[in-house]
């Protein structure tokens, strides 16, 4: 099958199975998703939106988070991964956003990527959650998953990103980016992909491959 016909029949599917796919984390507004993003990073969502009811109710906006230390930003997020480093970077993070973005979270790659803890990850979605912008986050369940249904060969995630932005149609790749993840999280997991269950195995490279070894294996045995 043709990378051109992969990636039609991906969207095809994805825009009639999840035409609302949307970020797993919660949030209110753009100061709180991109706080939710920062954290985030090697974390799971699910421990994320244990965390941050307690984290906005103490810092509502990024004036209280401003104006706190380190160590008291600590004391809310202790149980997410790496809490020293983030709770620095989501400090930083604030008063950047007040001193140099008038407390408007930007939508600019470039800009975000100048804010502490925001690397091009956050920055991308960030990116297409708030403003639907044609910016597409490569985390492991996108690279993994794209890489396995044939609509990259990327060995990298910025090669994975240009791949995925160069060929799906600009008004999916916002979304695309959710339905990728979520496929990933529940469905083409790491270890043991759930094959047996996957709707969209007509498509999927890592299947075909799949298939054509048990052929082969039961031809030898």
């Amino acid at each position: 099958m043709l990378k051109k016909e992969r990636y039609k029949l991906f969207v095809e599917h994805f825009s009639a199975k999840q035409p609302d796919a949307e970020t797993e984390l919660h949030y209110n507004n753009p100061y709180q998703l991109l706080v939710a993003v920062i954290l985030s990073a090697q974390c799971t969502d699910k421990r994320v939106n244990m965390v941050t009811p307690a984290l906005f109710q103490r810092f509502p906006n990024a004036k209280a988070l401003a104006e706190a230390t380190p160590d008291i930003v600590f004391d809310y997020i202790r149980s997410i991964s790496y809490p020293n480093n983030k709770a620095k970077h989501l400090v930083g993070m604030a008063n950047m956003l007040l001193n140099e973005f008038n407390d408007v979270v930007p939508s600019g790659i470039d800009d975000l990527q100048k804010m502490p803890g925001v690397g091009r990850k956050t920055a991308n979605v960030i990116a297409s959650v708030i403003y639907n912008a044609p910016a597409m986050a490569v985390d492991t369940h996108v690279f993994r998953v794209a890489n396995r249904l044939g609509l990259t060969n990327g060995k990298t995630p910025l090669a994975v990103e240009k791949d995925l932005v160069k060929n799906l149609p600009e008004h999916d790749i916002h979304i695309a980016h959710h339905w990728l993840i979520l496929h990933g999280r529940y469905v083409c997991v790491a270890r043991s992909p759930k094959c047996d269950v996957c709707e969209i195995t007509y498509m999927c490279r890592y299947f075909e491959r799949l298939t054509a070894q048990n052929e082969r294996d039961k031809l030898k045995a």
